[in-house]
């Protein structure tokens, strides 16, 4: 049986950071994903494909990796109550929202994550909402906004019950955080692959009713090797990270990843397609750092010291 071990103290140290970019690069290719498979299939069967193959990938590492999922009833009632939350509604909910708005305006709704993930926290867990977090934070978000321009902002205010979906992901990725914080001493690999597993096991019957097997069209080409790009790389590898984040630097740190995605779309785009990198996207991107370092908060600590003395 695996059991969990004690939780190391919260930090962002270098392996975080360079691990929070690394989950910024797959969740970034999420968003294109999505749009290739929601074409062709309605977003609850997207999401069981998702989560199924995601699923049935770890489950096959776990048992090469000499590991154990024989964890314990609590332990996997907690994995359905992580997987509704971190899985179930936040996809389903960004799925259906992109059907109606653009994919830019969807990642900026998606980058208010932070905001909730601090307030949630300060609220129910044990991490204060400092000023220097709220103002990283706020600086974060409009970094984002910065960098995507505001041709992304054309939609707002239009499709209003769709962005209030994306919004409402976004609260419901927080309070994964907040739940999340339970399964700090598993393995990362264990503690995905019970979330996934648990998901998929809640899925069959929804698909089933809303969206049987049989009545889907055969899809392209494209949008299969799009959907194992969504298991494989954007879910099954990034959840892995995301609680290898989690389990060193707490909730509030690993949603910060949402400042990041939109910087490598940015970045992807201008190293594999050639696009040109603008004026705001340099602006965007130093407001997201600056927000990062004040979240972070040992450079302002830094600072501090001279004037102290």
């Amino acid at each position: 049986m695996t059991q969990p071990t004690p939780a190391p103290s919260l930090r962002m140290g270098p392996t975080e950071w360079l691990l929070l970019v690394a989950l910024s690069i797959l969740w970034g290719g999420s968003f294109f994903f999505n749009k290739l498979t929601v074409t062709e299939w309605p977003p609850f069967a997207v999401v069981q494909v998702r989560v199924g193959l995601a699923a049935l990938a770890l489950l096959l590492v776990v048992r090469i990796s000499g590991h154990s999922m024989a964890v314990g009833r609590s332990l996997w009632l907690a994995f359905f109550g992580m997987g509704i939350l971190n899985n179930l509604v936040p996809f389903s909910l960004f799925l259906w929202g992109q059907q109606q708005i653009a994919s830019g305006l969807a990642s900026i709704l998606n980058a208010t994550t932070p905001i909730f993930a601090v307030l949630v926290m300060h609220c129910f867990g044990n991490e204060k909402a400092t000023g220097p977090k709220l103002g990283g934070v706020l600086a974060g978000l409009i970094g984002v906004g910065i960098l995507m321009g505001p041709e992304a902002f054309g939609g707002l205010g239009s499709n209003l019950a769709a962005q209030l979906a994306c919004v409402l992901a976004a609260v419901s990725y927080a309070f994964s955080g907040l739940f999340g914080k339970r399964f700090r001493g598993l393995p990362p690999l264990v503690a995905a692959t019970g979330q996934l597993s648990a998901s998929t096991i809640m899925m069959i019957p929804v698909a089933f009713v809303l969206h049987p097997p049989w009545t889907l069209p055969v899809p392209s080409q494209q949008a299969v090797l799009a959907a194992v790009g969504l298991a494989l790389i954007s879910t099954a590898l990034a959840y892995i990270i995301f609680f290898r984040i989690m389990r060193a630097a707490g909730p509030s740190n690993v949603m910060l990843v949402t400042f990041l995605i939109p910087v490598s779309a940015i970045l992807l785009g201008v190293g594999l397609l050639g696009e040109t990198l603008l004026p705001r996207h340099f602006a965007g991107m130093a407001a997201i750092f600056a927000g990062l370092a004040l979240i972070d908060g040992r450079l302002v600590q830094r600072l501090r010291r001279p004037a102290a003395a």
